[in-house]
């Protein structure tokens, strides 16, 4: 049996660096911590990556590519169901680069490249979020004054952004840990679909509330 071909060391050093930045916090995660973490000289990262703007960049690019793939099913959604999953979704992927929303605003003060990106990742959501409810009113899931779109739209984006912001307030040794995961992402889905209760027909306001109802008691917000 063939062995497989090691990873290439670039590829690697995104690895370790994500899954360190979202442990401790981008600021708190030095180059020289990673190369430690890897085992491997510091002359050797900066071979790939001369500055660690450089590896949050890369990093960022990677979430912006996969957050725009999933952004493109706003439009598919008609109903509360498939509503649960777009959001759940993208909580996964928001988890998955969780050290971006945890330092935000330090990461786009210091990181011109990030902060103007980021301004068209906002209003990507907005977009598909928007398009996500004018599926929903198509399909008669939903009745909402088209006055009321843009609106509704934002806040959703709002909370979807700083949801784990408030997760890391509430709790801040154990929020962003993985064993927190789940509840994290259920809350929040819940709380941005929740938005949705007052233009919500009869029968899809039962759904969400049953859909949601198992993690009420948990919520604490």
């Amino acid at each position: 049996m063939a062995k497989k071909a090691p990873r290439r060391t670039a590829e690697r050093i995104l690895e370790v660096s994500l899954e360190l930045f979202n442990r401790f916090g981008e600021p708190n995660v030095s180059t020289t911590l990673i190369s430690a973490e890897m085992k491997i000289s510091p002359g050797n990262l900066y071979y790939h990556y001369p500055a660690k703007d450089e590896l949050i960049n890369a990093l960022f690019d990677r979430y912006e590519a996969s957050l725009n793939e999933l952004l493109q099913a706003g439009g598919d959604v008609a109903d509360v169901e498939d509503s649960w999953f777009f959001m759940h979704s993208l909580f996964e992927l928001i988890w998955q680069y969780r050290f971006l929303y945890r330092d935000l605003n330090d990461l786009l003060s210091k990181n011109r490249r990030l902060e103007t990106q980021f301004q068209q990742v906002l209003k990507n959501k907005t977009r598909a979020v928007r398009a996500m409810l004018d599926g929903m009113s198509r399909a008669g899931s939903l009745a909402i004054d088209s006055r009321e779109l843009d609106a509704t739209a934002t806040c959703m984006v709002v909370v979807l952004t700083y949801w784990l912001s408030y997760e890391y307030v509430r709790d801040p040794r154990r929020a962003l840990e993985p064993e927190s995961a789940q509840l994290a992402m259920l809350r929040g889905a819940h709380h941005v679909l929740n938005l949705l209760l007052p233009y919500l027909e009869q029968g899809q306001r039962i759904h969400l509330l049953g859909l949601v109802g198992a993690y009420s008691g948990s919520d604490g917000g």
